[in-house]
């Protein structure tokens, strides 16, 4: 299981404490769009667009649950010219 996979299985189980720690040191557009997405979650949204912008992209507009929705996809299609995608 890749630390990308870990991470996801963490949030799902709502111990964003431990995704966290697990992505904070990758250094991968994947991991800073989990990153950011954990900093939506914790509703520190200026922190969340500068990891976005690091994993190539806007903050999406996207819900949630749309976002984990994605970040889900792109972990099982292993296709991350999909990362910039977002859902409006």
């Amino acid at each position: 299981m890749n630390i990308h996979q870990q991470a996801l299985e963490q949030i799902e189980r709502n111990k964003w404490d431990v995704a966290h720690r697990l992505i904070q040191d990758c250094s991968d557009p994947f991991s800073y769009r989990i990153h950011g997405y954990l900093h939506r979650i914790e509703g520190d949204l200026s922190n969340a667009r500068y990891w976005y912008r690091r994993a190539g992209c806007d903050m999406p507009a996207n819900t949630l649950d749309q976002e984990f929705e994605l970040l889900l996809l792109l972990l099982k299609s292993n296709n991350y010219a999909l990362l910039k995608a977002k859902i409006d």
